[in-house]
Order: C-alpha cells, then sequence, then structure tokens
C-alpha cells in the first residue's frame, strides 16, 4: 500500500511529546533493493536515539525519510515538527565562506535578517566552542573543527529534532570522543530531541538514552535498549561495569541480527 506521511502536529494521532514516528515502514528503490521492511521507531522529546546496525541495512535511509528528503514506499511516519536539524557524514561547508558566513547559511536561505542570521551564528559559534574562528576558511579548519561549523549551522535554527548521519565517523577516537562530550552538554542545554546513525557500539550506548537496532539488509528493528545512564555523562561512564554491560547487551543484538 502507499505510504501515509503526516507532517503537522495539529493532524498526529500519535502521543503528546512525540516528534517523529515510523510505523511499519519499508523502503523500496526502483532498482528493487529491499533496504527497510516494517520499521517502527518512535522520538520523543527528551530522548536520544541512536540507531545501529551493519552496512547497507537503511540507517540513513531513515533519516532521509524522517527529513523529507525520501518518500518511504510503504507503512506511516509521522512527523510533528517543521524545525529539523540535519548533521551529514561530511561537513559539507562551502570553501569561500568562512566559519561565520557558513554558520549563517541556513538562516540566510531561510529568510533571516542579516543583522538576526549574525546574531544567531555568533551564539551557534559560542555554543560549539569555535569563538575566535570566525574567520578561518574550511581549510584552515581540523576534521572536528568542520563539523563543529556544521553542528553550529544547524543550532541557528533552533531544531527540536537534530538528526545526525554518522557525523564523528571520520574522525580520530580522541576527537570523537571529545565532540560526543559536547554533543551531550548541547543535548541537555538546548533541549533538542536527536535520532543518531553510528556503526560504533561504544558510541550508541555513550551519546542515547535509547539504542535500535537493526538487522541486516532489508534493515527491521531486532532489538531497542534503554540506556538508563545519568544525563549529563561523566567520561569515565565509559569504564564502568554498566557502560560495559550495556555495549555488551547491544554487541549481542548486532550479532542475533546477522543471523
Amino acid at each position: 500500500m502507499p505510504v501515509a506521511a503526516t507532517r503537522d502536529a495539529t493532524t498526529s494521532t500519535t502521543p503528546p511529546g512525540t516528534l517523529i514516528d515510523f510505523r511499519d515502514v519499508a523502503m523500496r528503490f526502483p532498482n528493487g533493493t529491499v533496504a527497510l521492511s516494517g520499521v517502527d521507531i518512535t522520538v520523543r522529546r527528551g530522548e536520544f536515539v541512536t540507531v545501529v546496525g551493519p552496512s547497507g541495512c537503511g540507517k540513513s535511509t531513515l533519516l532521509r525519510i524522517a527529513s523529507g528528503l525520501e518518500t518511504a514506499s510503504d507503512g506511516t511516519v509521522t512527523v510533528n515538527t517543521d524545525r529539523i536539524g540535519y548533521v551529514f557524514q561530511d561537513a559539507t561547508l562551502l570553501a569561500w565562506r568562512d566559519v561565520r558566513r557558513n554558520v549563517e547559511l541556513l538562516a540566510e536561505l531561510n529568510g533571516m535578517s542579516r543583522a538576526g542570521r549574525r546574531q544567531k551564528a555568533q551564539a551557534a559559534i559560542e555554543l560549539v566552542g569555535l569563538e575566535g574562528f570566525e574567520k578561518h576558511m574550511p581549510k584552515q579548519l581540523s576534521g572536528g573543527m568542520r563539523m563543529r561549523t556544521s553542528l553550529a549551522r544547524s543550532l541557528t535554527l533552533d531544531p527540536e529534532l537534530f538528526l545526525f548521519d554518522e557525523p564523528f565517523g571520520a574522525l580520530d577516537e580522541i576527537t570523537r570522543e571529545r565532540l560526543n562530550d559536547e554533543l551531550i552538554r548541547l543535548f541537555v542545554e538546548q533541549g533538542f530531541a536527536g535520532m543518531f546513525i553510528t556503526h560504533s557500539v561504544s558510541e550508541a550506548v555513550y551519546l542515547s538514552t535509547k539504542v535500535v537496532v537493526m538487522s541486516g539488509r532489508p534493515g527491521h528493528i531486532v532489538r531497542t535498549i534503554d540506556v538508563p545512564l545519568p544525563m549529563p555523562r561523566d567520561p569515565d561512564i565509559r569504564y564502568t561495569p554498566e557502560f560495559a554491560a550495556l555495549v555488551g547487551e547491544v554487541s549481542h543484538a548486532l550479532r542475533e541480527g546477522h543471523r
């Protein structure tokens, strides 16, 4: 049957606080590839939901459907906000714009006044720790700083829901852990909900209030695992027995999904 999509909170039948809801969602591409099958995921206010699974299981496709870049083949997708931030695997910065003008871009495209977007951009730059680098060009930035710039660009729109498509996957481990800590700080301070894609089990557990484990293609949900660790997170929690147990539980579910 054709997909039913709702992108207006006034017509939603989902419980209060739900920002996005996938019900029995499937995705078949024109070449016949079935990427997703029978997927149910809900992201509510105050939740940071990480989706982990093998390559090709449809994780990024879920984000494109959530953002409206793709339309699911079957099922129901309900989106109860139009304030969505999207951070891609690559920072996607414009090489001819400095940090400030890159951060201003989305606000500019949304018709915000020059003074308004300059104020929003500066506040976002300070939030992500890039104060003092406003005039630097992308080629002058480290990988981590480029991702901070990308994150700041989306923050200018005050998103209620952030979609993250494996944004830290290409970074070294030390930079990745540092940005994980910064992202948790922003999640707590700004109050947005998050849907985050990753291949890293430890990253999934560290960032999340809930981890969704997917099978191989066609991707379906193997398990949903709550992460009852306190927010904000102390970086040293990574070395506790409780954290190790959750990493083991997610890893085991991933193995089950390959059988």
